[in-house]
């Protein structure tokens, strides 16, 4: 939803052009009478009571799917006293306009064209992949058990990414892809049109010119995102829920946007479902044994205080999906310091992965001494690779560690909150003595958290 003047002034003026992750609000001055669309939590978690459809129609609403697993609905009404009508029920919760998220749009972006391929070394891993290599201690990792994802029990460790899709044919991926998903209403194939989802899954499981942090990895792609735009949070949480009965080890979620209470355009109670539908489904994939992972954001902006991210603006703006039992991930540089976009919070960083920046004598205020090759390379459609730098690249390498961290262990053998244990208690401290906001428990490292 839209965030006003306060929140982030100054900061996304840089050369970089970082792009906004927040979806589109109902404007002020609206005609009453136009349909919204809104979500409705019921007080049972699991289940939908008798005779919700009754309750939902009688205040003037048209369910338009159900998500039963978290006692929710989906809802149309152009009655501008809906969410009056229906919290009159004692059996609601919640109910709220519905937002969209977000791809987490990189902060910044390179080519590496056809050409490019062409003439570098066959081997872009050994040559260009410095990130892969920082997790894995250049490749020292792939010689433990587990340490390419190959399980010891010998079951397939998959990974769900939730994204834009996934080129399944490109040469890197298309031997650890195991199946595609669409949630994208007109659009059922689960083919990434966008890059990202593709970059995100080569930075997991690739094995060819490039490599993944676990090249024997699956993957699975759950697509919320079409070509363009947002998706709302229902259709993201059906994709979080599906893959957990899939029965999918991890998660990677390079996708958010923000919460921002007492929105003027919106009451703060109605902001309120929306952020307790994603809860309900994080929460849901991890009773099913899920381990969720998420990127931090690209704002360079503190999200440990809600009040401060709104700037001069009321009210308080939180991260979202903003669950503490997921991992949630910072970017850092080559160098191992906090990229220049990368947002960070004590409370809410668990842990630093390489995301990439654009080397130490960039300048972001006037775009000079810029390093592309600072940038993680991954795969993108159509065959290719390109540079991307933001938390969206940081996060899939701290799924793809979880991932290999179960088949170190046997799939189904340890749950989520032992797997997050692990990936805090293995990592490499950064900057100030234990725990800090910027990096969290420190660096992944997949040697240490193999041993």
């Amino acid at each position: 939803m839209t965030l006003k003047k306060g929140i982030f002034a100054g900061i996304l003026t840089t050369a970089l052009c970082a792009s906004a992750v927040f979806g589109g609000a109902a404007q002020t001055g609206q005609a009453q009478s136009v349909e919204k669309n809104y979500i409705v939590i019921f007080k049972n978690e699991t289940n939908l009571p008798s005779g919700y459809k009754d309750l939902v129609e009688g205040a003037g609403g048209k369910i338009t799917d159900t998500l039963e697993r978290v006692g929710a609905v989906e809802v149309a009404s152009s009655n501008p006293e809906f969410l009056i009508e229906v919290k009159k029920s004692s059996q609601i919760a919640e109910a709220g306009v519905q937002n969209k998220l977000y791809p987490e749009t990189p902060a910044v972006e390179a080519d590496f064209t056809l050409q490019d391929a062409a003439t570098a070394k066959a081997d872009l891993y050994e040559s260009l992949q410095w990130d892969i290599k920082q997790v894995t201690n250049n490749g020292d990792s792939w010689k433990l058990p587990g340490g390419t994802g190959k399980a010891v029990n010998g079951k397939d460790i998959v990974v769900g990414v939730i994204d834009t899709g996934i080129d399944y044919n490109h040469p890197d991926l298309k031997e650890n892809y195991v199946y595609g998903k669409s949630f994208v209403p007109g659009y059922p194939d689960a083919m990434d049109q966008n890059s990202h989802g593709t970059h995100v899954a080569g930075s997991i499981a690739a094995k060819g010119r490039t490599m993944g942090v676990g090249p024997d990895l699956k993957v699975a792609a759950y697509r919320v995102f079409g070509p363009t735009g947002g998706a709302e949070t229902a259709h993201i949480a059906e994709a979080l829920m599906t893959a957990a009965d899939d029965n999918v080890d991890v998660v990677n979620m390079s996708l958010g946007g923000y919460d921002w209470f007492q929105n003027p355009d919106y009451a703060t109670k109605d902001i309120v479902a929306d952020v307790r539908l994603f809860n309900r489904a994080i929460k849901y994939a991890i009773q099913k044994g899920v381990t969720v992972v998420g990127s931090a954001g690209n704002n360079a902006v503190d999200i440990s205080s809600p009040g401060k991210l709104s700037g001069d603006d009321n009210g308080a703006t939180h991260r979202s999906p903003s669950s503490q039992s997921m991992i949630r991930v910072s970017a850092g540089g080559q160098l191992k310091n906090l990229a220049f976009y990368s947002n960070y919070g004590v409370g809410k960083i668990d842990v630093i992965a390489p995301g990439g920046d654009l080397g130490p004598n960039y300048d972001p205020a006037t775009g000079a001494g810029r390093d592309n090759t600072y940038l993680c390379l991954a795969t993108i459609p159509g065959g290719g690779y390109g540079y991307k730098g933001g938390t969206s690249m940081a996060a899939p390498k701290t799924a793809a560690l979880a991932g290999i961290i179960i088949a170190k262990h046997g799939k189904d053998k340890l749950s989520p909150a032992q797997v997050k244990h692990i990936v805090q208690s293995s990592s490499i401290d950064l900057f100030k003595s234990g725990y800090d906001g910027e990096a969290g428990h420190g660096l992944i490292n997949a040697v240490n958290a193999l041993k």
